[in-house]
Order: structure tokens, then C-alpha cells, then sequence
């Protein structure tokens, strides 16, 4: 059973293939991440470009280019495997998104880890 603490999200309520800004943890530093749905799975990545730093989202909730085929920065155009977060184009070409542990589980996008943990592990 998986306690609601460790619930990010509802899969249905990602777009295939879709992508949706989260934040997890409650303190004055929680943690600013997304998640990439592709069909059943589910991928979650730290909410910042592995190059400068900078959020990754150019809109709100907006991770994926133009055909949804890949994770890009807004600030650098770089390019990322949904499924790795390996960077495949850009200037932090051959450096990784930082990923966040998920699954899905009955139709939810849950982390083992207490969102808590996760966010000062990441700060």
C-alpha cells in the first residue's frame, strides 16, 4: 500500500506523451521536478538544466519539443531521452537531467522516497 505522501501524481492526468511541473516536499525549500508520461510509464526528473542551472519548462508544464519526442531546456534548446534523461544535443551534450526514483502503481505516480528527503537531498 502506498501512503498518500509518496503519491506525485495521477497518470491519467498526464498527457501520451505529456509533461507536468510538481513539487514535492512542504518545507521552505520543496523540490521542483516533472514528470514525463510515455504510454504506461512514468519518468520524473529535478526541474533544472544540467548546463546553467535554470528551470527547463519554456511554458508552464511545457518539458517536451515540438513532437513530444524529447525533453528540452527553454533557456539552451538542449535535448533529452525521456527515458534517461541523457542529454543528446546542446551544450551539456553527454551530461543527464537528475532523476527522481518513480513508478506507477494502480494507475499513480508514487516515489519510495518521502518527498521531504528528497527535496534536501536535492536542494
Amino acid at each position: 500500500m502506498v501512503g498518500p505522501e509518496f503519491v506525485i501524481c495521477r497518470l491519467a492526468d498526464l498527457a501520451d506523451p505529456g509533461s507536468h511541473a510538481v513539487t514535492l516536499g512542504c518545507g521552505d525549500w520543496p523540490l521542483r521536478g516533472f514528470v514525463v508520461r510515455q504510454g504506461e510509464q512514468a519518468f520524473a526528473y529535478v526541474n533544472r538544466c544540467p548546463h546553467a542551472g535554470h528551470p527547463l519548462d519554456w511554458r508552464p508544464h511545457q518539458f517536451l519539443n515540438a513532437d513530444a519526442s524529447l525533453i528540452q531546456c527553454s533557456s539552451h534548446g538542449a535535448l533529452f531521452t525521456i527515458s534517461s534523461g541523457h542529454c543528446v544535443a546542446g551544450p551539456c551534450a553527454g551530461r543527464s537531467l537528475t532523476a527522481i526514483a518513480v513508478r506507477v502503481v494502480d494507475g499513480l505516480v508514487v516515489t519510495d522516497e518521502d518527498p521531504d528527503a528528497l527535496a534536501r537531498r536535492f536542494a
